[in-house]
C-alpha cells in the first residue's frame, strides 16, 4: 500500500468505529427509555391513581354501553325522517288550500 494512503484508511476506520459507537450508544438509551417507561403500565390503576390508561378508568363506574349488533349504522339522510317528511306534507297541504283559486 502507500504510504499516502495509511493516515485515510485510519481517519476512515476511526470515522466508523466513532459512528457505531454513537449509535449503539442511541439504541440502547432509546431501547432502555422504552423499557423503563412500559413498566409504569403495571402500576395500579383506578379512579385515585395517577395512572391513566384508558377514560373508562376515570369514569364513575357507569358501564360502556355499546350498540346491538342489528343497528343500523352508516350515512342517513337527516332531511328525510318521518317528522319532517310529515311535516312537509302539512305544508303542502296548507299551502294548496291558501291559493286563490282563479
Amino acid at each position: 500500500m502507500a504510504p499516502d494512503l495509511q493516515p485515510l484508511i485510519g481517519g476512515a476506520v476511526q470515522t466508523l468505529t466513532g459512528l457505531a459507537v454513537s449509535t449503539g450508544f442511541l439504541l440502547a438509551l432509546f431501547i432502555g427509555f422504552l423499557v423503563v417507561a412500559g413498566f409504569t403500565k403495571f402500576r395500579k390503576t383506578g379512579r385515585g391513581s395517577l395512572v391513566v390508561r384508558n377514560l373508562v378508568d376515570q369514569m364513575d363506574g357507569a358501564r360502556v354501553r355499546y350498540l346491538p349488533p342489528d343497528a343500523q349504522t352508516g350515512n342517513r339522510d337527516q332531511l328525510r325522517t318521518p317528522e319532517l317528511l310529515e311535516q312537509a306534507a302539512e305544508s303542502a297541504g296548507a299551502g294548496a288550500s291558501r291559493e286563490p283559486s282563479a
